[in-house]
């Protein structure tokens, strides 16, 4: 069953089930908006959604390890860029707006962004597993104390901010209920107890007295339906909290983190193709040739390089950088066929060997102190069909499209996502997946609220000035190759010789610099404008990487950028 292919899991199971079924769920780990389409389609069938008191799942779990204690980090001004005083002091104007007197924050992007914090909780992802809780006069934060070192401690005092255990949020809750909007007496509460057993049309019947000083304010796509359950129906805000697009508006400081992390980022890349070019000089024509393989012969066991092994490599050329902390996500190290497949994950036991007759797909990220980077290329280290080179300089034209790109403030991503399909869509090809995403500052790869992308949500929220984004269109061509071009940029304010009813028009600053493959692009297809893209391109990213390099792997970057075409 494929989301967003085949019929959705609620639907699926009303149809399937008879009515007056009961379906289970543990309400700690299901959203209000899911839970509460899940009710939706099961009550029209005469069929219930219950709330578990216990997971069956940790019922069966024997031996299971213990979660293991990542220490919490506290994020540095120099690149956090905005103290969290601040930012707490921006969250309670908000809420005062909304007429709200607290905030319960579930998203982890969100608790750690607020309060300057990162961690490892969460593989690739920079987060701790905590909650956040923000009234008009006080701050908390609910997560493991084992987690906290004497130095983050201090840290969380010096910004007011109370610790409290992670398993006490639920109690927070209900005192906020009961004693309005302060929570520094924490009551003992079985948080599972005081969940509902079926769920209802309606809200959470209030179970507590007191004065409602004011609306508590949760986001229904985070926060959890056993939170939702303890509070008073008509005291809740279900809408998107206000931190994620105070998140995905960078300040100056992020914003010259990001450019710093992606040159550091784009010189390991380079070095990495450079590498692999050498290694794949094994019967193959390599990155710049376009003849045939020759000499083909049989690599050695000890010379073998595997989707696998390859990106292990990848990782080693980005270890080299500074502020380096890991890969953003998992490697897309594809080979042929495997590349066809949007989000493939090779694992060593089956993964593809490198061929250098097939193209070869690398999606990667990584992420550095200063900035979280993502980054896909597309290579042939053999002779590339006509049929390849022509799809991969369709999605170029798109990618250089939107990257060149300027609109009006107000336009969302749903309106743009067409100028990286058209020069697909003129020879009858198309992509499955959205072009755009926004990216964390040393946080998800995967950001919102905004996106560029056919999808309806992407309506949601206008693209704004020092918000960043991916530009990533692609190809896919099942059972052969797989085609994407990957940058990311930040949106900014354009220079327009106009300003058409006082709009103010927005722009597009590019901010990865990996060359593009010059064999792989058929020229006759190209305008002159697109060509003088391309040049314009790699001279920015010899100009930026070069510092970065030296030997043969400058040698490598300064080949792979000269001018593609004659003036």
């Amino acid at each position: 069953m494929r989301i967003g292919e085949d019929p959705v899991v609620e639907a699926w199971i009303a149809d399937n089930l008879e009515s007056d079924s009961r379906v289970g769920v543990d309400p700690w780990c299901v959203s209000i908006e899911t839970a509460q389409q899940w009710q939706q389609a099961f009550s029209k069938k005469g069929q219930h959604l219950v709330q578990l008191q216990t997971n069956l799942v940790d019922e069966v779990w024997k031996n299971r390890p213990e979660p293991v204690i990542n220490p919490v980090m506290v994020q540095k001004i120099e690149f956090a860029g905005k103290s969290s005083e601040e930012k707490l002091t921006e969250l309670r104007t908000k809420l005062r707006e909304a007429n709200a007197s607290a905030v319960i924050v579930t998203a982890l992007d969100e608790v750690a962004w607020l309060y300057n914090i990162r961690g490892r909780d969460v593989p690739y992802n920079p987060v701790v597993h905590a909650y956040a809780v923000v009234t008009l006069q006080e701050a908390f934060i609910y997560v493991d104390s084992r987690k906290i070192t004497s130095e983050v401690k201090e840290y969380l005092d010096s910004i007011n901010v109370q610790l409290r255990d992670y398993s006490d949020v639920l109690a927070g809750v209900h005192t906020l209920v009961k004693e309005g909007t302060h929570l520094s007496s924490i009551k003992d509460v079985d948080c599972r107890d005081e969940v509902d057993a079926t769920v209802t049309n309606g809200d959470a019947e209030t179970k507590a007295t007191g004065d409602k000083t004011g609306l508590i304010w949760v986001n229904p796509g985070s926060c959890c339906y056993a939170i939702y359950k303890a509070l008073p129906g008509d005291q809740v805000l279900l809408q998107p909290t206000p931190l994620a697009l105070a998140k995905a508006l960078k300040n100056p400081t992020e914003l010259n983190g990001f450019r710093r992390s992606h040159i550091r980022d784009g010189a390991a890349v380079v070095a990495y193709l450079a590498w692999l070019d050498e290694k794949e000089v094994y019967g193959a024509a390599g990155y710049f040739s376009d003849s045939k393989c020759t000499n083909k012969r049989k690599r050695l066991e000890n010379e073998k390089l595997t989707e696998v092994s390859v990106a292990e490599k990848l990782e080693q050329f980005r270890a080299r950088q500074e502020y380096f902390m890991g890969p953003s996500f998992e490697t897309i190290s594809s080979v042929g066929a495997n590349a066809a497949i949007i989000h493939y994950a090779p694992e060593a036991e089956t993964c593809a060997e490198m061929n250098p007759d097939c193209i070869y797909l690398c999606d990667s990220g990584g992420q550095y102190l200063d900035g979280t980077t993502d980054i896909t290329r597309t290579v042939h280290f053999g002779k590339p069909s006509a049929h390849e080179k022509a799809c991969y300089t369709k999605v170029l034209q798109g990618h250089i499209a939107l990257d060149s790109a300027i609109f009006p403030k107000g336009t969302n991503g749903h309106a743009l996502d067409i100028l990286a399909r058209v020069p697909l869509w003129r020879c009858g090809l198309d992509y499955r997946h959205g072009t755009g995403h926004g990216v964390g500052a040393y946080l998800n790869v995967h950001e919102g609220p905004h996106l560029i992308s056919f999808r309806p949500q992407a309506r949601n929220v206008a693209l704004q000035s020092s918000m960043t984004v991916t530009n990533e269109p692609g190809y896919y061509e099942d059972g052969q190759f797989g085609i994407r071009l990957e940058n990311v940029m930040i949106i900014k304010e354009a220079s327009t010789e106009f300003n058409f009813a006082d709009k103010g028009y927005l722009a597009f600053e590019n901010i990865t610099w990996v060359p593009l493959q010059k064999k792989l692009i058929d020229e006759s297809l190209l305008s002159t404008t697109e060509k003088v893209w391309i040049d314009s391109y790699h001279q920015n990213c010899r100009t930026q990487l070069s510092p970065l390099l030296s030997g043969s792997e400058l040698e490598w970057l300064t080949k792979a950028t000269e001018p593609l075409f004659a003036n």
